[in-house]
């Protein structure tokens, strides 16, 4: 079969996969990582579906993958955040289509984006322990840039309180 991939912005139709989705992360974080994702407010959610940054991969128009996208994240990456970037968040693949690659297909997604957007690098953060996920986005090309703490964590989701992070960056020229 032939098999049709694209990646749009998500609307408000997806709100119940995409929470779904988030459950099913959550369990998966369970099994295989000692940390895993708090719940996500809803609200917070609707916002960035409105504003255009919750964005969604279809195969055969399912939903495979979710990710979301920031023009700033001042909060994660305070100064460390100079430069022009988008920032990307919550990347969840749906457990049928698990293993095959949307990250790789995200950054291919967002370098174009970067440039459509006149940004420079695209940024990705996880637990700064996860070392699973450390080698799999500097495999995807992305430098890794260290471990740090965030400075406030009081405007971030609950699982970013008391959290150190590792930090990544690919600058698009």
């Amino acid at each position: 079969m032939f098999c049709i991939m694209e990646i749009i912005q998500s609307t408000e139709k997806d709100l119940a996969e995409i929470f779904r989705l988030y459950d099913e992360a959550v369990a998966f974080q369970k099994t295989v990582f000692h940390k895993h994702w708090k719940p996500f407010d809803k609200p917070m959610v609707e916002i960035e579906i409105k504003e255009g940054r919750q964005w969604k991969i279809l195969e055969n128009g399912v939903i495979a993958c979710v990710f979301m996208i920031a023009y700033s994240d001042p909060f994660i990456w305070g100064a460390r955040g100079h430069g022009k970037a988008i920032y990307i968040h919550r990347i969840v693949t749906n457990p049928a289509f698990r293993g095959s690659g949307y990250v790789k297909a995200i950054v291919t997604w967002a370098k174009e984006h970067v440039k459509e957007t006149g940004n420079t690098y695209i940024r990705m953060d996880t637990w700064g322990d996860n070392d699973r996920l450390i080698e799999y986005y500097t495999h995807c090309g992305f430098t890794f840039l260290g471990v740090f703490t965030p400075d406030d964590t009081s405007k971030l989701p609950k699982h970013y309180s008391d959290i150190s992070l590792a930090f990544f960056e690919m600058e698009v020229k």
